[in-house]
């Protein structure tokens, strides 16, 4: 089957995901309320998860925090293994601002990795940004006596598609070149992939190199710790801050569900797996889950992605005005949700992989399944269980037709009871990193959590729909570099 009968099957089910509970209420109004709770029973499971491997994965990083990975690393059984690993930082970036590249190579100084030498940061610039030059000798000469730094300048060719994919895969091909002319054994190279506002913990490439040095599946292995989004939390618009609580809660309950853990934005894996899987692909924008699967479909079930307990932050969208910064949060949304394309991705490569069938089947069901709840549930969970009824004349005189609403309500309200939790961690989290709120504004920080539902249409559901009806349309969208202020 071609591509694009993909790309219009997968929107397809999307739409009649959400008009689903219209046109079946016509014929079959019983259907549609079992399938109504069925879901809201399921967002309701959901809920639970997410709040209990939240905390789940907060104590571990707490515990993780009691740990002298340093020490560790220095014990006589570690020690010349560590001392032969090698780190590659790598910074996509285009038109960023000079402060946040800054703050970014600061907080690699203030690691507390043992072999500092052994640290390489690579600015991986676009050739058409025209001060690309210029920033990096300003960086150069302010950082050089301190960081090994690296530049690499990407120019877009035919068949390529503007974005981090493309720029890093360059970068990371061009230093790849440059090591094995050194003889360097590149099965001992660590490529950590950041964003241009990723913050490592003081602990993170310590912590990172215990664990590689102690997986015995490491050359399939890709690592993560969750970016969470409060590097800039007191300045934000509270439709951007309450938007990257839920984010960040959600990723800190993705690290410890091992089983199904995929890398989002910074991740590290090793240098041989890039290069043996053809580095990232450069025809796509979201790269992160794609070169997941990129390893998966060679690989199988030996790729995993394994959790790093230790919080890494970045920045929330934050682009002066409230307009513009609503704006450049929805294209961002929008971005993410275009990993939908990694479904496409899949299915075109399904028969072709050698990997077993059901072990292809698992991950193509939770990677389908996981792109097709972002743009539906709102739909379902919020305004389907009036549909029948309203559509319905006859079902809404049963007992069943009568009480849908209220049932469906009274689990959507158990399941916001839960935010408790959310508040709770979002609460600990901030105080660990030391992201400190005014007296006055907490009296709105609770009250802004009643605005989840508009938010979650306007500023996830909305966008991601937009997407996948692009996607319906071929009507392909461009990455555009998130503004920062």
């Amino acid at each position: 089957m071609t591509r694009r009968f993909y790309e219009i099957l997968i929107p397809t089910i999307t739409f009649n995901i959400i008009l689903f509970p219209v046109w079946m209420s016509f014929f079959k109004p019983h259907w549609v309320a079992y399938f109504i709770i069925a879901f809201d029973l399921y967002f309701f499971y959901k809920s639970v998860t997410v709040a209990f491997y939240a905390v789940l994965s907060y104590k571990r990083i707490a515990y993780a925090n009691t740990l002298d990975f340093p020490k560790l690393l220095q014990d006589k059984k570690l020690k010349h293994k560590a001392s032969e690993i090698l780190h590659l930082i790598v910074i996509p970036n285009y038109k960023e601002p000079l402060h946040i590249l800054e703050k970014t190579l600061n907080k690699v100084l203030e690691s507390d990795y043992p072999f500092k030498d052994k640290i390489y940061v690579v600015l991986a610039f676009e050739e058409r940004e025209e001060a690309a030059r210029e920033k990096y000798q300003l960086l150069e000469k302010k950082f050089s006596s301190n960081l090994r730094l690296l530049a690499t300048y990407h120019k877009i060719l035919p068949g390529e598609v503007v974005g981090k994919a493309s720029n890093q895969s360059y970068a990371v091909k061009k230093v790849c070149e440059q090591f094995q002319k050194k003889q360097i054994d590149i099965a001992k190279v660590l490529v950590t992939v950041c964003d241009a506002d990723s913050l490592l913990s003081k602990n993170y490439l310590s912590y990172l190199t215990y664990k590689f040095l102690n997986d015995s599946q490491r050359d399939f292995h890709f690592y993560w710790a969750p970016l969470l989004l409060y590097n800039n939390f007191e300045v934000l618009p509270f439709f951007v801050r309450l938007q990257a609580t839920i984010s960040s809660i959600l990723r800190l309950a993705f690290l410890s569900q091992e089983d199904k853990l995929i890398q989002i934005s910074t991740y590290s894996v090793n240098l041989k797996l890039l290069k043996n899987i053809g580095f990232w692909d450069t025809d796509i924008i979201p790269e992160d889950w794609h070169i997941y699967l990129q390893a998966f479909l060679k690989y199988g079930p030996r790729v995993k992605t394994v959790p790093v307990y230790t919080l890494l932050s970045g920045d929330a969208v934050y682009a002066g005005s409230v307009w513009n910064t609503f704006f450049n949060r929805y294209e961002q949304e929008k971005r993410w949700a275009w990993g939908v394309t990694d479904v496409i991705y899949f299915l075109e490569n399904f028969w072709k992989s050698k990997v077993g069938f059901f072990d292809k089947l698992k991950k193509l069901i939770y990677v389908t399944e996981t792109h097709l709840l972002w743009p539906t549930t709102f739909f379902i969970v919020t305004i389907s269980a009036n549909i029948p009824p309203l559509v319905n004349q006859h079902f809404a005189k049963t007992t069943f037709g009568f009480y849908l609403p209220k049932i469906s309500a009274f689990i959507l309200t158990m399941s916001t009871l839960f935010l408790i939790v959310y508040i709770y961690i979002d609460f600990k989290i901030r105080h660990k990193l030391n992201k400190k709120m005014k007296v006055s504004h907490i009296p709105f920080y609770f009250i802004q959590w009643y605005a989840l539902p508009v938010i979650s249409f306007l500023l996830s559901a909305l966008p991601a729909l937009e997407a996948h009806t692009r996607l319906f349309l071929n009507k392909k969208i461009e990455y555009k570099v998130t503004e920062k202020v």
